[in-house]
């Protein structure tokens, strides 16, 4: 074998060689390159692999060949760190595809062999290069392919999904390793201990860092899912804000067809069909296809009768199959004949705006609508106040009388106040009253109402008396101290603005245009019923306290508890609605008018009229009267608020008001279809405020029976004008 030092001269001389070479032609290279890549590289591995298997010496008698060697040996002091870098060049990495195998049959040489190789091909290879490879060298140590059959990458291993069968082949394949390490000697010397501590070390810090940036990587992913949810979550409440989900009538979504979800999958399918069929139809149209149009429309009209209303397959026709397969084969040739997806797209885009202005027109007609119902009696409380009136002027003067007129004003009774125009209503809440009154002897009843049922009101109870109650009714256009002198509310009723504001002649023409503030034009806030709870130590002059009770409520308790509730010196016990952030002041007052912004919270609760108990002589020695007036005349404009008698009520028992138990009134019957039925069979008295009054064919169904059981309907009068539960 040569010497090192004649290889070296070899080596040196093959090196200069190459560089003539390399600076003679500029197209040698790639040349050489590939012949030494595909002929004379694989050759020489051959012939040098079976060598060291038959443990014989080499002579390399060309220098090419020694230069080879070198290489050889030296390829086993490279990592393969360096081979993926970015500075390895071609020539490079086309070696290292041949070397790598041999390196593990060269491992163990002599260090003197890889030095002097080091030292050869640092003549052949760029500075940078070798740089790369001795730094590599120095960071890693030499690699093998047994190494990587012992130390595989994490991310290559499968620890969760091995079986018996792959267990059984891994073994047999270790049990081969040995035999042929045990039949093949070897001159590999064993590793120093501490360089295999670092070379561990170094193991155990790369194999941390990889873990660490899958997890950063698996991190990165999840806060990219969870963004990716929120935003979702974010548009779908954006977009449930815009969903009016007041439920009206008699609809209910535990109705039964609404039990399946797939119980309506026929009738979306036509009603699918039909919106298809409407875009064909237009587009035939256009394009003077006149038998297409008129079989469009044709199976339109059919499949439009066979759904009618029906809101689940139950509901529908008999023949809705066969108009379903009928309008599958037009709408399959209108398909072939005018498919255009951009026309098709544009047409379905119009008939969705065309839709959402159909719905904004329809909830602008059913808000005018509710308003409207909301302040209309029916027909049939209409007859039975009718009826009433004229029986009443029949009977003669003395009989005409209430007995028991001796309680009206005794302080030591419980007296309730109830201003109302409805007959039928106020029967309800004096007979609920009495019905669960523990002494019903005790409690007196002063009904005011107007001139129009002051007969039927009177004969109503004449008919029917309380039991042992007192009552008495009253008619509020006899109180002649009454008058615009005194109130302001009947001041501004008198005055032009007011009248142009609710008898203007330039009515709007169309139902959603009325539905602008129609709220504020109910003729209840023209009534001076609505305004009497102001005046009511005026009215009562003799009385202590007074339970104040709307026409709308349904009392299911004894109430006379409420005169044994301490008021701590207020005039006013009433129940509070304010939530976390609605009913409070600044939902029914205008605090950008600087009268209002100096003298209230916005934050201050809300509390609702329908059943309070008021303490008159704290009434009068605070001059409650006096503080409404004020207020009342600084709202001739209606700057401070719309109208109404709560807005007012609030300025004027502000911090005068004390709050009582929320059990003793529960609002909202009138709107709210969500009221947990534990709150309204515990409550002391239920209230229908809102538009969806028990009397109206509007009212809620799920709610009427706790007003309708107060009610005899085999009355004679009642059956006469066709009242039925």
């Amino acid at each position: 074998m040569p010497t090192p030092r004649q290889r070296h001269t070899s080596t040196s001389g093959g090196g200069g060689g190459g560089r003539r070479a390399a600076s003679g032609s500029a197209m040698l290279p790639p040349v050489v390159v590939l012949v030494f890549l595909f002929v004379v590289a694989p050759s020489l591995f051959f012939v040098v692999r079976n060598d060291g298997r038959a443990h014989a010496h080499v002579h390399v008698a060309s220098v090419p060949a020694a230069l080879l060697l070198d290489f050889f040996v030296w390829m086993e002091t490279v990592s393969v760190e360096h081979w993926c870098s970015k500075e390895t060049n071609l020539v490079t990495l086309g070696i290292a595809g041949i070397i790598i195998p041999w390196r593990s049959d060269r491992k163990g040489k002599n260090g003197n062999q890889e030095a002097a190789a080091m030292k050869n091909l640092k003549s052949i290879l760029p500075k940078e290069v070798f740089d790369a490879i001795t730094a590599s060298q120095q960071e890693s140590g030499t690699l093998s392919v047994d190494f990587f059959r012992n130390h595989a990458s994490p991310s290559w291993k499968t620890d969760d999904l091995v079986t018996e069968k792959s267990m059984d082949v891994n073994d047999n394949a270790k049990a081969e390793n040995s035999l042929l390490e045990h039949s093949v000697p070897t001159n590999r010397s064993p590793k120093d201990p501490d360089e295999h501590q670092v070379d561990k070390a170094a193991k155990v810090a790369r194999r941390k860092l990889r873990e660490k940036r899958r997890e950063k990587r698996a991190m990165d992913l999840v806060h990219k899912d969870d963004e990716a949810r929120i935003k979702l979550e974010n548009a779908a409440i954006e977009r449930s804000k815009a969903v009016d989900s007041a439920v009206l009538g008699k609809y209910s979504i535990w109705r039964k067809e609404n039990e399946n979800e797939n119980s309506d999958s026929t009738v979306r399918l036509m009603r699918d069909q039909i919106i298809m069929a409407r875009v064909y139809s237009t587009l035939a149209k256009s394009k003077n296809k006149n038998d297409l149009y008129q079989k469009l429309q044709t199976r339109i009209r059919e499949s439009q009768r066979a759904v009618g209303e029906a809101n689940a397959d139950a509901d529908l026709h008999h023949s809705a199959p066969e108009k379903i397969r009928a309008m599958g084969q037009v709408l399959s040739k209108a398909r072939e004949e005018l498919y255009d997806c951009t026309a098709i797209t544009q047409r379905i885009r119009a008939m969705l705006q065309s839709a959402d202005e159909q719905v904004r027109s329809l909830k602008k007609q059913s808000t005018f609508l509710s308003q409207l119902a909301a302040k209309t009696i029916p027909n049939s409380i209409h007859c039975l106040s009718m009826r009433l009136t004229i029986d009443y002027y029949i009977l003669p003067l003395e009989e005409r009388k209430f007995p028991r007129s001796e309680n009206l004003e005794n302080p030591n009774l419980y007296h309730y106040a109830l201003f109302s125009d409805n007959v039928l209503a106020a029967s309800v809440v004096v007979n609920s009253t009495i019905m669960n009154a523990k002494e019903p002897e005790k409690h007196v009843f002063h009904l005011v109402t107007d001139k129009l049922n002051f007969g039927a009101m009177n004969m109503w109870f004449l008919l029917n008396p309380p039991g042992k109650a007192t009552i008495h009714v009253e008619n509020v256009d006899e109180f002649k101290w009454l008058n615009s002198s005194y109130c302001p509310v009947l001041r501004q009723l008198e005055s032009a603005a007011m009248k142009e504001y609710y008898f203007k002649a330039d009515r709007p023409t169309t139902l959603s245009a009325g539905s602008s503030n129609l709220k504020y034009r109910n003729p209840k806030y023209l009534s001076m019923l609505n305004h009497l709870r102001f005046y009511l130590p005026e009215v009562y002059p003799k009385l202590d306290k007074i339970l104040f009770l709307d026409d709308d409520i349904v009392v299911q308790k004894d109430l006379t508890g409420l005169w044994d509730v301490d008021l701590n010196g207020k005039v006013n016990g009433a129940v509070e609605t304010c939530g976390e952030s609605f009913h409070r002041f600044d939902k029914y007052l205008n605090f950008s008018n600087p009268h209002i912004a100096r003298n209230f919270d916005p934050n201050a609760c809300g509390w609702a009229y329908g059943m309070n108990i008021f303490d008159l002589r704290e009434w009068k020695k605070k001059d409650i009267t006096g503080i409404y007036h004020k207020w009342q005349n600084m709202n001739e404009d209606r700057v401070l608020w719309k109208l109404g008698t709560l807005p007012p009520g609030l300025l004027t028992f502000y911090k005068l008001t004390h709050p009582l138990d929320k059990s003793w009134h529960v609002l909202g019957l009138g709107y709210n279809p969500s009221i947990d039925r534990s709150e309204i069979d515990n409550a002391a008295v239920v209230h229908y405020n809102g538009n969806m009054k028990p009397w109206l064919e509007l009212a809620m169904t799920k709610y009427r029976p706790y007003w309708t059981k107060y009610i005899k309907y085999d009355h004679p009068y009642i059956r006469g004008c066709n009242l039925s539960e």
